[in-house]
């Protein structure tokens, strides 16, 4: 059995109602539900929430809320991993018994059935815990610079400056869009970003994380453009 979970607790404060505020037309949620609703794989669609909102939203737009998440799992501290497996507690002891099991982010508007898809194969395939959505840096991450309290400014890898940017590797970054896990690797903690993980590459205008003003002014505008195109 498959089920995708959906994170999506109340009380975000760098964007007041981020989960359910308007995005390109619907509450932003309703991007990661109808995503998952047309992949025709899951037996279960769940949105974990504290939120009333979030979850009569949810349930509008075809996804169960069939709990309420614990207060102990809805902080800012809270990571992803044990949201998940609580879901999957309490599945079980439903006499729900998923094997895979997919955390879809609910501030995922570039997200696609296809690519949802593709992660579950890659599971299947690859012989691995989780897979899981990515993209590649737009710049090499060895001539990065850090602020320093004196306002000057300091590389991370000096050694790096004089090396041509064809000549360095490559670097990849978590995606934020999905994360395909066995149920075994979900309750026992495994590290999602570890040896027995593979990536699921997007490209890189179809990603975008959405955690201040500036990063939803900015999916707006490539939603338009996407539409367009």
């Amino acid at each position: 059995m498959k089920l995708a979970v959906i994170p999506a607790r109340g009380g975000s404060k760098r964007i007041p109602g981020k989960n359910v505020k308007l995005f390109g037309g619907k509450p932003m949620i309703a991007w990661s539900i109808e995503a998952v609703q047309r992949t025709g794989l899951f037996d279960r669609i769940v949105v974990s929430t504290d939120d009333k909102e979030i979850a009569s939203i949810a349930r509008k737009y075809g996804a169960d809320v069939p709990f309420v998440r614990p207060a102990e799992l809805s902080d800012d501290h809270t990571s992803t991993a044990p949201v998940i497996a609580h879901a999957i507690e309490w599945h079980l002891k439903q006499d729900f018994h998923p094997i895979e099991i997919c955390c879809i982010y609910a501030t995922a508007p570039f997200l696609r059935s296809e690519d949802i898809i593709l992660g579950q194969k890659t599971l299947n395939q690859s012989d691995v815990d989780f897979a899981f959505s990515a993209t590649s840096y737009a710049f090499p991450i060895q001539r990065a610079f850090k602020l320093r309290e004196d306002g000057r400014i300091e590389m991370f890898e000096p050694s790096q400056f004089q090396v041509r940017s064809q000549d360095l590797p490559e670097a990849f970054h978590d995606a934020g869009q999905f994360y395909w896990g066995t149920r075994d690797a979900w309750l026992s903690g495994t590290p999602i970003f570890g040896s027995k993980s593979a990536p699921v590459f997007l490209p890189r205008y179809r990603v975008q994380d959405i955690d201040t003003p500036e990063d939803w002014e900015q999916a707006e505008l490539m939603m338009k453009v996407l539409r367009n195109s």
